[in-house]
């Protein structure tokens, strides 16, 4: 077996690995600490607690089912953007895709009466997609065309108009500022098994939708001129990608609320896991990577906010921010890009 060969094989071991265990940590750490061992036994049909058999079907469970979908949702989102912008501060939090999705469902509920989750999911993919278009369009504006910077900043404006937005509207009924405070924080905690069964075919249909769009980004990711020459229709893969990062953004959005920077960090290591295995920048590797490690940022998050300020919890939204805050700030003075 060639070293190339091993490399990528410890690659997904260890991925598949690194799932397993921060899934077993999600079903047995909470209110109710479980054994791991315990928890292996419940889940095999062999429970020895009937109290404890309840909390982990009925709670954990779908909790941990609910932080993989949306994991795998986000992380896909974010190192698909970043390929097709070609723009390594990409993130759909950071460039207004989740306010406008978190703005079409806080309209949804706050001004239309929709109560159901069937009815807002489809205002959470109008608000991805008008958001994201409009950030895109404001980031060409000038000179100097298109750059990273001016990207993340039309993002940030864009995000701060629609925040305002979302804020004017909860603010007219208490009861739905008390749920939009918790919601918008990033939650994975208070969600049933049927919700996640409601937007599992969007998030399904945006990740078959980003990862066929792998081999193209490859051939774009040398230039659109050299794409078109080796026979990609670019236009068609962008908006492909757009549809992708509007269903995995939106379904996300609607089920948890708007969890920032985990798009932007994970396809950052999962380029540094790809490069120690000899694989390289290949998007056939580096999307299903970031669709592996973006969960279990997610879920370790989750697990840390229940454990960090008992019997208190800190949503998962708060801890990511607080890795993904800082890494932002230094990918913006990695760049020294001064045409903003």
């Amino acid at each position: 077996m060639s070293g190339a060969v091993r490399g990528r094989v410890a690659l997904v071991a260890g991925l598949l690995g690194a799932l397993a265990v921060v899934s077993l940590l999600s079903i047995a750490f909470g209110a109710l600490s479980v054994p791991p061992g315990q928890v292996v036994r419940t889940l095999l049909g062999d429970a020895p607690d009937a109290r404890v058999d309840d909390v982990i079907w009925s709670s954990r469970v779908p909790r941990t089912a609910l932080g993989l979908s949306v994991g795998v949702a986000l992380g896909l989102a974010g190192a698909l953007l970043q390929a097709l912008t070609r723009n390594p501060l990409a993130d759909p939090g950071i460039l207004g895709i989740s306010a406008g999705a978190a703005f079409g469902v806080v309209l949804a509920a706050g001004v239309l009466g929709l109560a159901t989750l069937t009815g807002r999911i489809w205002f959470a993919l109008a608000g991805a997609l008008v958001a994201g278009v409009t950030v895109y369009l404001l980031g060409r504006l000038g000179a100097s065309g298109l750059t990273p910077v001016k990207l993340a900043l039309a993002g940030v404006a864009v995000t701060a108009l629609l925040s305002s937005l979302t804020s004017g509207i909860v603010l007219t009924d208490p009861d739905a500022l008390n749920r939009y405070r918790f919601w918008a924080a990033g939650s994975l905690a208070g969600q049933n098994g049927d919700g996640l069964t409601r937007v599992l075919p969007f998030l399904a249909l945006g990740a078959l939708l980003a990862l066929a769009c792998a081999p193209a980004l490859n051939s774009l990711a040398l230039g659109e001129d050299v794409a078109t020459s080796l026979g990609r229709r670019v236009g068609l893969v962008r908006a492909q990608g757009v549809v992708a990062v509007t269903l995995l953004t939106g379904g996300s959005v609607a089920l948890i609320g708007p969890v920032v920077f985990v798009g932007l960090v994970v396809p950052h290591l999962a380029r540094v896991l790809a490069q120690r295995a000899g694989i390289g920048p290949d998007h056939r590797w580096l999307l299903p990577i970031s669709a592996a490690l973006a969960p279990c940022l997610l879920l370790l998050a989750d697990v840390a906010g229940r454990l960090v300020a008992r019997p208190v919890e800190i949503q998962a939204g708060v801890l990511v921010a607080f890795v993904g805050g800082p890494f932002f700030v230094a990918l913006v003075r990695r760049q020294r890009l001064t045409e903003v």
